[in-house]
């Protein structure tokens, strides 16, 4: 059966509503298919605050539960249908960061081999999606987790085209540094000045490079997000455990305090198909460009 959507492979919940939120909400408010694939449960994920602070993989385990109800309401807010995970809940776990005790669990997602890819490629000829979009080589900021969601996202593209469904369009979600810079110097200045929507205490200004983008000239792609900015919103303070929403709304952070602007726009690179009519900037306009 053809859904003719979008299929999104994330790394951990949250992922989808930081990178994809707004793209999500977006094609779902035009009626486009959307499934979301999870690759993990996000067991080794910090926290925020204290309330739910003993569920990590330290102390109780159950953070990875407990996210999956996150996700569910994260889901809910972006229209996208409940979650779903490669392989079925709980199947690979979030294997942290590289030399860690996490990545050497059996289970842990970076040692999923060719069965993820199968996994995967099972999805992509059940749902035969138009558009598939993953991280770039880099995983976005480098997580062992992104890495191997991108090679797995890759490798079932490609067995799924010898296999009867070519992926019309694959691409890499990204954020366009220039953009990037222009919203992080806005509110530095609006910090500097003591305006309103400053930055919250406790946080911080990224510093240089900190945060994951790629240079302009690389994004093929925009998705104009502002008119679904609030359900974006939504997405991300349904992953509480993870994100906090400045009180502006214009940021967020993680449980690192770095400041991140939650961005108009969200952009991507088409690796795999043709691209479609550009605008002004050079630039797709719509992931669906080109296809009939």
């Amino acid at each position: 059966m053809s859904t003719g959507g979008i299929v999104l492979v994330h790394a951990h919940p949250d992922d989808e509503s930081i990178t994809t939120g707004g793209t999500i909400a977006q094609y779902r408010r035009r009626g486009v298919p959307v499934t979301v694939v999870t690759c993990t449960l996000g067991e080794e994920g910090e926290v925020i605050g204290e309330e739910w602070a003993q569920l990590t993989a330290d102390r109780a385990d159950q953070l990875g539960g407990y996210r999956v109800l996150e996700l569910t309401r994260a889901l809910d807010a972006l229209d996208a249908g409940p979650p779903r995970f490669l392989g079925g809940a709980g199947h690979w776990r979030d294997s942290g960061m590289a030399g860690t005790p996490s990545a050497e669990h059996p289970r842990a997602f970076v040692r999923s081999g060719a069965e993820a890819v199968e996994a995967l490629t099972e999805v992509l000829l059940e749902l035969r999606p138009r558009v598939v979009i993953g991280y770039d080589p880099r995983g976005g900021y480098g997580h062992p987790d992104h890495i191997r969601a991108h090679e797995v996202t890759t490798g079932a593209v490609e067995a799924a085209a010898g296999r009867g469904w070519d992926v019309p369009k694959f691409y890499w979600t990204v954020t366009d540094a220039d953009l990037l810079r222009v919203h992080t110097d806005t509110l530095a200045r609006r910090t500097a000045e003591g305006l309103p929507g400053a930055l919250p205490k406790g946080w911080r200004l990224p510093s240089v490079g900190e945060l994951a983008c790629v240079p302009s000239h690389t994004v093929t792609t925009v998705v104009e997000v502002s008119d679904v900015l609030a359900a974006k919103r939504a997405a991300l303070r349904a992953h509480a455990t993870q994100v906090t929403v400045a009180p502006s709304g214009r940021e967020f952070a993680l449980s690192n305090g770095v400041a991140q602007p939650v961005l108009p726009e969200e952009h991507y690179v088409l690796v795999r198909g043709r691209r479609g009519p550009s605008g002004a900037d050079g630039r797709e306009h719509d992931l669906f460009a080109g296809l009939v």
